[in-house]
């Protein structure tokens, strides 16, 4: 994995917007309805090779595909793997129930989007089924890749974690919550080797070991919580034993949403526990009113000797375009928390297209986001080196 060795170095956590026909193909198919699935497979890589060229454009270095096949970030996982064919008993997120009007004011958005809160559930023995559908995948960005060798630094490639596969879609086969986590580590490690047999980082999307603090285990003690996430992180380790730790990225996140957030976990209770991971760059939100403070407890705390930091610069859900010079500040204060500029990668708090039809920031202010990301890690740089 590339350091900012010279310069800071920028990148982002993943999703990017879809076109809106892309977007009703991928929700028809998850519903399983008869789909075109050529004009889905010519959309989905011309949305590839697109994302690819904005990305560029932008001056981004680190860059991926924008999950432009996916219906979404970690659901996609049910189209996989087989033994999915229940439907998920999904908690409402704390502050939706503590603030009904919020939810109100969500709902009332219309948006048609894929399924998130009533995601699939397991009723069977995962097995993965088939890994043509990553490799058609991989192949549609090696395609929007060739030939542009020198405008930029390296390629990721995103894959859902155990945690968030076993938390966004229910259980309703496994004696255990840790018995279902390790079932799908177990079988996703074919997924996450596959993404480094084809020279990508790997990126883990690991939102459960922050978010379900006030999902799934909103009910659960810290320390109960901080013992399952410990599992999660376990089954992570286990998952990618034959990848080297520096080809892997880890997105830790509150929920990619635009809601209260009152209720969210403080980094400072879930650091100890995420720097468990074998991984070499942890990318964790810091640009949201939330979490803006939070490198207090980075600084306390601090991240195993060696690896990355991706801090969230730009905020993910709002249709702000950041200042260079609110950049350039952000970055500043990440190299002052971890203490080598190197070590620092600038990134963004989450994705732009999180689900099919999730999307809460324009396409065109997504791109003049990213472009004044490069142009306050430019800044940055300045007073860098």
């Amino acid at each position: 994995m590339h350091r900012s060795e010279n310069r800071i170095l920028t990148t982002h956590v993943g999703s990017l917007p879809r076109n809106r026909e892309l977007s009703d193909l991928l929700i028809a198919q998850e519903d399983g309805k008869t789909v075109d699935e050529q004009r889905l497979d010519e959309l989905a890589a011309a949305g590839v090779a697109r994302c690819v060229e904005k990305q560029i454009g932008a001056g981004l270095d680190v860059i991926n595909d924008g999950e432009q096949p996916r219906v979404g970030f970690q659901t996609y996982v049910a189209q996989r793997l087989s033994g999915f064919d229940a439907v998920s008993d999904r908690l409402p997120f704390t502050d939706f129930a503590s603030y009904p009007d919020f939810g109100q004011i969500w709902a009332n958005r219309g948006m048609v989007m894929s399924k998130v809160f009533d995601a699939p559930a397991a009723s069977a023995e995962v097995k993965y089924i088939d890994l043509a559908p990553a490799r058609r995948e991989y192949d549609m960005f090696d395609a929007a890749l060739a030939d542009r060798g020198g405008q930029y630094t390296e390629a990721f490639m995103t894959a859902a974690c155990p945690g968030i596969v076993c938390t966004t879609m229910g259980n309703k086969y496994y004696d255990t919550h840790e018995a279902y986590v390790r079932a799908v580590a177990r079988e996703m490690q074919q997924e996450y080797e596959l993404i480094h047999e084809r020279g990508y980082l790997l990126q883990l999307d690991c939102p459960d070991l922050a978010m379900e603090r006030h999902g799934m285990f909103q009910h659960d003690s810290l320390k109960e919580f901080q013992d399952a996430i410990a599992i999660h992180i376990d089954a992570i380790n286990e998952a990618c034993v034959n990848i080297p730790r520096e080809r892997i990225r880890l997105h830790v996140c509150w929920g990619n949403y635009d809601g209260p957030h009152d209720c969210d976990v403080p980094l400072a209770d879930i650091l100890p526990v995420i720097s468990e991971a074998r991984v070499g760059a942890f990318a964790i939100e810091f640009a949201n009113p939330r979490h803006q403070h939070e490198y207090a407890a980075l600084k306390k705390v601090g991240l195993p000797a060696d690896t990355i930091l991706i801090p969230g610069i730009i905020d993910s859900t709002v249709n702000y375009i950041e200042h260079p010079q609110v950049v350039c500040n952000r970055i500043l204060e990440a190299v002052d928390a971890v203490g080598d500029k190197e070590r620092v990668i600038a990134g963004c708090d989450c994705g732009f297209g999180t689900f099919a039809g999730w999307e809460m920031v324009a396409d065109s202010v997504v791109w003049a986001k990213f472009a004044a990301l490069a142009e306050g890690a430019r800044m940055a740089s300045a007073r860098l080196w």
